[in-house]
């Protein structure tokens, strides 16, 4: 339906990236929905271009120019401007409702259904099941509950520094008023679930319809060898779920890396990468084939960094807390 369109938000170039293949991933699906990319003003003009040929509608938002409101809240919580900057798929009014998606997932399997849901449907948190996750959810483009939801923001936060925190603090009633608006677990499968409970995702993995790369380190960071099929990262193997990321990656590299390829020419996608790669490894930054360059690795975190995110939900489990990773520590520390 025309009115009716798949949201996502990209506020820099390694996540318009993402955006670039999550709406690879609905096309392919053939979804009969519209698709729309918020990006920030950062977002390089190459990249912008790549954008406009895969979705419907291409807008910068950048809150200091959406209104009086916007910009009064912004003055008030500067620390939330990630989250006001998402709350603008609520001014998208010319649509009548629309499913929102994190740039770090990937559709499987077409998702059209979702629409026949009601706001505000989501998925359970896998930290905190009574809370949602707010990487795809259902929702109303409403200028009245986008003013509501910055009033509260300025009022309240966020009780997780995201919006996460805000969206669950909004729509508090979400874990006791209607089951109907709890998406299954399927259409926001996370990263996290396949580690806290191995024997259901073993039973259920394979019925996922859209994968959300939680973490730290997320897909583009990684490095693709197209002629083994195999994804790395940070010197080794990637451990987490490598069905999903060579997804991510085969999608990547076949249809994304040539409308790039088309808007930078013989540049490389990124400047300032000192390191050369092995010949034909391809990084989400250049993808020339000859003398590309490695993503840029995450910065190491101290003991106690890592241990404050354990804390508050955010282990890397893409990463340095892998599966994988753990297991070893134990095997080491048992023996």
């Amino acid at each position: 339906m025309a009115d009716q369109a798949f949201v996502t938000l990209a506020t820099n170039d390694s996540y318009a990236r993402g955006a670039m293949v999550l709406g690879k991933s609905l096309r392919n699906t053939n979804t009969s929905k519209k698709l729309v990319a918020l990006i920030g003003p950062h977002v390089s003009e190459p990249c912008r271009s790549v954008l406009r040929m895969i979705y419907d509608e291409v807008k910068v938002v950048d809150l200091m120019d959406s209104g009086d409101t916007a910009h009064l809240a912004m003055m008030k919580r500067p620390d939330l401007g990630v989250t006001f900057t998402k709350l603008n798929c609520w001014t998208l009014t010319h649509y009548s409702k629309c499913v929102f998606m994190d740039a770090d997932t990937l559709v499987l399997s077409n998702i059209d259904e979702l629409f026949d849901r009601e706001e505000l449907s989501a998925a359970p948190d896998p930290g905190w099941p009574d809370c949602f996750n707010s990487g795809v959810f259902v929702f109303r483009p409403s200028v009245e509950t986008y003013g509501k939801l910055l009033q509260f923001c300025t009022e309240h936060g966020s009780f997780d520094g995201g919006d996460q925190g805000v969206l669950n603090g909004f729509f508090c009633d979400w874990a006791t008023a209607d089951i109907s608006k709890h998406l299954p677990f399927i259409y926001n499968l996370s990263s996290v679930a396949i580690y806290t409970y191995l024997p259901a995702f073993k039973q259920y993995g394979g019925n996922a319809k859209v994968v959300h790369f939680l973490g730290q380190t997320k897909p583009w960071s990684y490095t693709f060898d197209p002629k083994a099929k195999q994804v790395s990262g940070s010197g080794q193997e990637a451990a987490a779920h490598p069905t999903f990321l060579l997804d991510w990656w085969t999608l990547y590299a076949s249809s994304v890396v040539p409308l790039l390829q088309e808007q930078y020419g013989d540049q490389p996608f990124f400047s300032g990468c000192l390191d050369s790669q092995p010949s034909g490894m391809v990084s989400s930054q250049n993808v020339q084939g000859e003398s590309s360059f490695p993503p840029a690795l995450p910065p190491q975190l101290s003991s106690e960094e890592r241990k404050e995110q354990w804390e508050q939900g955010q282990a890397d489990y893409m990463g340095m807390d892998s599966f994988d990773n753990i297991k070893r520590k134990l095997d080491t520390f048992l023996k």
